[in-house]
């Protein structure tokens, strides 16, 4: 059976349609490569000029490939080193974080004496913070705490080095500042680690991240955090007199943690005393609403 000839006729016309939105990608899609359209005899300040027009109307990806050009064909040139330095900040404002954290390893690599070579330094930590994020954390909210934090400590580093070489620099302060949120985000990673260990019964790893954070992140949110840690992983592994250490290293600083009770006693599920079972499940002989393994998420208002 034959199809209708009209059917037909749509059917060709859909193909047609289809064949010139096809023809139009693949020639937008061979211009982009192509661009941007930079004449062999441009000089060196024509590209440079040309770089500086992508970079103040935030065409990045543009602005990269005239930067390489640049250095590509004029490497010894008064703009070279500024065109290396700029890349950075394209690969950046592009969202190609690892490649602006190469880059500025090149560059520190290259020039390490450079009057600029802090803004390097500075960009490379803000890529590689952001390194780690995917495409959907820059539009929804999502705890950064729960995630893998190893460019985050790499971030760290790289705002110290900063602080530590050119305490002068004018990207100093602002270095300073993400260094205290770096520093709160690590610590808080720990808790939650801890938290994760107490579900899975691993007490006394728990207890040594607790530990960790008391005496490696003091002055961060997370300290209370890492007390009550401590005193519920050695109350589960019997080690009471350490337990009481470090509630009561609890209660005398953070008496308002929810881990403690008006008259600052452990309130956990599980405390000294033992397990801690609500009237339902004891009436039910532990068939209802069983202990929940304590887990700790306290985050106290700044003094």
């Amino acid at each position: 059976m034959s199809r209708p000839r009209h059917t037909s006729a749509i059917a060709r016309a859909l193909r047609g349609a289809a064949a010139l939105c096809l023809a139009a990608l693949l020639i937008a899609c061979s211009g982009n490569d192509d661009m941007p359209d930079i004449a062999a005899d441009s000089g060196e300040q024509q590209i440079y000029d040309q770089a500086q027009r992508y970079l103040n109307n935030r065409n990045y990806d543009l602005a990269v490939r005239s930067l390489q050009a640049l250095e590509s064909r004029y490497p010894f040139g008064k703009y070279a080193e500024q065109a290396q330095l700029e890349i950075i900040y394209a690969h950046y404002g592009a969202y190609e974080y690892e490649a602006a954290v190469e880059a500025a390893d090149r560059f520190i690599r290259l020039h390490p004496q450079h009057p600029n070579v802090d803004y390097a330094y500075y960009l490379k930590g803000l890529a590689a913070i952001n390194s780690e994020r995917d495409f959907l954390s820059r539009f929804i909210p999502m705890d950064e705490t729960k995630r893998d934090v190893s460019r985050a400590k790499e971030a760290f580093a790289e705002f110290a080095q900063l602080l530590s070489r050119y305490p002068d620099s004018p990207y100093a302060a602002d270095a300073k500042a993400r260094m205290v949120h770096l520093r709160n985000l690590l610590a808080r990673h720990e808790i939650n680690v801890a938290n994760y260990y107490i579900r899975r019964g691993a007490y006394l790893a728990a207890a040594n991240r607790g530990r960790y954070v008391v005496e490696n992140f003091q002055r961060t949110p997370a300290v209370p955090d890492g007390l009550a840690v401590m005193a519920q992983g050695y109350i589960y592994l019997g080690m009471d007199d350490l337990a009481r250490d470090a509630i009561e290293v609890l209660r005398l600083n953070y008496p308002e943690h929810p881990a403690l009770d008006r008259d600052g006693e452990f309130k956990t599920s599980y405390t000294l005393e033992g397990q801690q079972r609500s009237w339902i499940n004891k009436l039910s002989f532990g068939l209802f609403d069983p202990p929940q393994p304590p887990q700790f998420n306290y985050h106290p208002r700044p003094g």
